[in-house]
């Protein structure tokens, strides 16, 4: 669904107050025009992105060796903001444009720290004007927010773009089970639909058609209160602001090279809980199994993954030595552990 259906889309729902409680019900013709001609100029920056991994690559076993997402451009050179675990490891990268136009890319950045990832053509990407770049700040709950999704071109996954229209439903921290923590993420229900219901890099955008976040993750608890509710977590764009340059210049930000220990883990009931063990990684290394309960970091208690983690980054070398008190089979234990930058690890995509 592109520019030729925003108007039924955007619009008439604008106009009957189904989507802006607090004015859209007065909306005026050309306050809603307006309104329309941000979200057509926004959702003309979006683009599809079609990924080949390498063959081996670490990530292939839970991302799969072919990749299909979207980006959106947010530079005069072309540069396309999309989420990294797309990129990740990856052989072969193409852009998609709207009129299924498949352009050869590259790298240029994936940042592990705020999960962003940065793409380039390496062809001109005429007739593509960039997106301005909001902010969550200037963000309520319950404000109506447009998703789009870009074309495959007919590859990978052979799907149309879109747009969905969504809302804000909560601003809240997240911690991934993955070693992976943002103090502020954005939440919206309904869950951004398409051909495939693909959300990986979507870009969201305000009612000015500003850029405020990237579509990371389907999620069942939107709302974060134990109900169950469908939505989407996006990283906020305000993460990408003070750090773009540098990832233009290194291809990751500094906080990116950072303890990693190879755990998949889980918070509940007040337990921090191993669930997985990465292959060749300091966990294995240190015999740590799934089922391990961690008690405390460098002699300090954790009781979420929040805290975990920050306690594991707080160390100022990416190896420095970790003792992480456990209770296993009923044993508590202090086992140290020799962390690794997973920077250093990954197989980069060729241009990093």
């Amino acid at each position: 669904m592109r520019a030729s259906s925003l108007w039924l889309f955007v619009a008439l729902p604008l106009a009957l107050g189904a989507l802006a409680p607090s004015s859209a019900a007065t909306a005026s013709p050309s306050s809603v025009q307006a309104t329309m001609d941000a979200m057509n100029r926004a959702n003309a920056a979006v683009v599809g992105i079609q990924v080949t991994a390498i063959e081996d690559a670490r990530s292939a076993e839970s991302l799969g060796l072919n990749r299909t997402g979207s980006g959106v451009v947010i530079a005069t050179d072309g540069l396309v903001l999309t989420i990294g675990y797309l990129i990740l490891e990856a052989e072969q990268i193409e852009i998609v444009t709207q009129d299924n136009k498949v352009l050869p890319a590259m790298a240029v950045a994936y940042d592990i720290a705020t999960g962003f990832g940065l793409v380039k053509p390496l062809l001109p990407l005429r007739g593509v004007a960039p997106v301005k770049l909001g902010s969550v700040r200037d963000l309520t709950p319950g404000e109506p927010l447009m998703a789009a999704t870009g074309a495959s071109g007919g590859g990978i996954n052979d799907a149309d773009g879109g747009v969905s229209m969504t809302q804000l439903v909560s601003l809240r921290p997240f911690s991934g089970a993955w070693e992976y923590h943002l103090d502020t993420a954005l939440f919206t229900s309904p869950p951004v639909s398409s051909g495939r219901g693909n959300h990986s890099g979507a870009p969201l955008f305000n009612q000015k058609g500003e850029l405020v976040g990237i579509g990371s993750l389907l999620v069942l608890d939107a709302a974060g209160d134990n109900r169950r509710m469908p939505g989407n977590m996006f990283v906020p764009v305000d993460l990408l602001k003070p750090i773009l340059l540098e990832l233009r210049q290194s291809g990751s930000s500094r906080q990116s090279h950072r303890p990693w220990l190879g755990l998949t883990s889980s918070d509940r009931s007040g337990r921090v809980q191993i669930l997985r063990i990465a292959a060749d990684s300091p966990a294995e290394d240190a015999g740590l199994q799934p089922g391990v309960v961690v008690l405390a970091v460098d002699g300090s208690e954790v009781s979420t993954l929040e805290a975990f983690y920050k306690k594991l980054w707080a160390h100022a070398a990416p190896n420095e030595p970790i003792r992480l008190t456990v209770l296993q089979d009923s044993e508590v234990k202090t086992i140290v552990l020799k962390p690794q930058d997973r920077m250093l690890m990954l197989k980069k995509p060729s241009g990093i």
